[in-house]
């Protein structure tokens, strides 16, 4: 029988030098290490396509780089559904002719040699509220690069209104002649039988600079403009690698995961990401020195099919790796594109149970910069979060007038394109970078309790349910929200508890078996909320890249005011609720379990 843990029988360790070796570690990391392995990648190794020779080369880089410093490494080969693209071609036909410059995008549909033509049609954001009141059969559409949505879903976007191709201007100074490279893949990972069918690009997609965008829609504004475009690319599947290095991470241990993508459009693409991986490199050499004061290990990946497969490495990972990540990840820190030039502000992309704890490593380390965050959602190679690992993604942001002016270039003008070179890097600020980064990591690694609070979770359940009430009577919404509330009572209780045992242990002494199980409790928390809160298709599925819904709190309750909408009675109303009241009611289900397991934990630390 399990018995409440008292005041006695507790096993009590002694704590010393923690915080001095915390300043050790945040002394020691490098932005000239960063540097060197930046220049060798980008000048020996450019253009890391997935499932190209150079591709194959950087994860071997990568196993030298983690051996060298005496992590267990060793590279993953696995298939990869990738794309090989070349030039496209874009030539205005009417009202006057002009040929302009393009790049195909990853995943097209390949075209014939003569390519397909058709009236242009501007779509600006190229989300579906621009498509409202518009026919859009049988055209091309022009959208602007701006990730709200991403380019996956543009296409897919485009593809149900009818369009027959797209063409996707950059983004940047309006004279930016850059022209981008990209992917349109919405399928997450390896297609499955059903995302292939589902999933899988339906359109050919070139990229276009943005000044010869501007220049389109220029002539649209006199009138219709008629083009003819044509799509290159070779789609298949090829081997593709991945490497992992860990070190102080024995298979019944937890430990933290830190990664980044490896592979990389063509050019030297200097901050996508051999910046990323080259930061994980210097990490792992100094916690490498510190082995013997993490509690927990540290897991580095390095990625593939990031850019040409839509995060095939990662997700590969997760599906193989999934009991081992279940039972004993804590964290996974994702590093990609730091120190970008140009950036003085600092954002952070999380799960809402770290924010607490980032932010005041952040307030601390960071100066006086701006800082902002907001919740993470499935971007980059986030392939985690069915696994219910909660996730901080942080790095130089540019400011709100520089964003305006650059159409929303959150990564630089120079994103995705040749253009991508050592010079975009501001190594001042890539030390600030790397403290923060070590920073984190050395908290979650060697933080007796775990630096959880699952108050503002709580929080951001409630607001997104109460936000959806107006529709949310038509499905019994109001009971998820009381379930909600009670769940945050419970977190509260918790997060008192576990201030408690955190200043118990930074006067000295640690309950073992108690941080354990407050430990415990804060891994199965994650385990059912971060899902939850992040996924439309739940533990054991991937949203497709981009999903509309997905950029929501709750994604699978994104169609509660579309029900309430509709008339009550009606094919589609009766068969959408059905959808809603069983994606309610996983919501109130998650919601009291957690509430129940807090109980629990709360009741056996007596």
């Amino acid at each position: 029988m399990t018995r409440p843990l008292g005041a006695r029988g507790r096993a009590l360790v002694h704590l010393e030098g923690s915080h001095m070796s915390r300043d050790q570690i945040i002394a020691a990391v490098s932005a000239d290490n960063v540097r060197r392995h930046v220049e060798r990648i980008t000048t020996d190794i450019p253009s890391r396509f997935a499932g190209s020779e150079n591709a194959k080369r950087m994860a071997e880089y990568s196993l030298q780089a983690m051996r060298e410093i005496g992590a267990d490494a060793r590279v993953h080969e696995m298939p990869g559904l990738v794309s090989f693209t070349e030039k496209g071609e874009l030539h205005v036909l009417s009202p006057r002719e002009v040929a302009i410059e393009a790049n195909t995008l990853g995943h097209s549909v390949p075209t014939l040699p003569e390519g397909i033509s058709g009236e242009l049609m501007d779509v600006r954001t190229g989300a579906f509220e621009e498509f409202e009141g518009r026919d859009a059969t049988g055209k091309i559409t022009l959208s602007e690069l701006s990730y709200h949505p991403a380019r996956h879903e543009k296409q897919r976007i485009s593809a149900l209104m009818g369009a027959i191709g797209c063409v996707m201007m950059n983004w940047g100074h309006d004279t930016n002649q850059a022209v981008p490279f990209g992917s349109v893949k919405p399928a997450w990972g390896n297609p499955t039988p059903e995302t292939f069918a589902r999933e899988m690009p339906t359109l050919p997609c070139i990229g276009i600079a943005r000044s010869a965008g501007l220049q389109l829609r220029e002539m649209l504004q006199s009138g219709p403009v008629r083009i003819r475009m044509r799509a290159n690319v070779w789609n298949g599947w090829r081997p593709v690698q991945i490497t992992i290095g860990e070190i102080a991470a024995g298979p019944e241990k937890d430990f933290v995961l830190v990664g980044g993508h490896q592979d990389s459009w063509p050019g030297p693409q200097a901050t996508d990401n051999a910046a990323g991986n080259a930061c994980i490199m210097e990490l792992a050499r100094v916690f490498a020195a510190h082995r013997g004061e993490l509690r927990r290990g540290l897991v580095c990946g390095f990625w593939t099919a990031h850019e040409t497969g839509t995060m095939v490495g990662s997700s590969w990972y997760a599906d193989q790796e999934w009991d081992r990540l279940r039972e004993h990840a804590v964290a996974y820190l994702q590093i990609d594109q730091p120190s970008c030039a140009g950036t003085s502000g600092w954002q952070t992309g999380s799960a809402a149970e770290l924010r607490r704890f980032h932010q005041s490593v952040e307030r601390e380390l960071l100066g006086g910069r701006d800082i902002s965050w907001r919740r993470s959602v499935k971007n980059g190679d986030s392939s985690f979060f069915g696994l219910g690992i909660p996730m901080l993604a942080g790095q130089g942001a540019f400011t709100e007038a520089e964003l305006k002016a650059t159409a929303l270039a959150g990564l630089g003008w120079w994103h995705h394109s040749l253009e991508n070179t050592i010079d975009k890097l501001d190594w001042d600020y890539m030390r600030l970078h790397l403290q923060v980064y070590a920073a984190w990591l050395w908290e979650l690694c060697t933080a007796v309790v775990l630096p959880y609070e699952f108050v503002g979770a709580a929080d951001q359940f409630i607001e997104r349910l109460q936000a959806l009430s107006a529709g949310g009577d038509r499905i019994g919404l109001a009971g998820a929200v009381a379930r909600a509330q009670e769940f945050r009572a419970s977190a509260q209780r918790l997060e008192q508890t576990a201030a408690d045992w955190r200043k118990r242990s930074a006067e000295g002494a640690v309950d073992e078996a108690g941080a354990e199980l407050l430990n415990s409790c804060f891994k199965r928390l994650s385990r059912s909320l971060v899902p939850l809160a992040s996924t439309a298709k739940g533990v054991y599925g991937h949203d497709p890249y981009g999903y509309t819904p997905q950029g929501t709190m709750i994604p699978s309750l994104y169609d509660v005011p579309r029900l309430a909408a509709l008339p009550e009675d009606g094919e589609q109303a009766w068969m959408l609720r059905t959808q809603l009241v069983r994606d309610r009611n996983r919501v109130a289900d998650v919601l009291v379990d957690c509430r129940k397991l807090i109980d629990t934990t709360l009741k056996l630390l007596g």
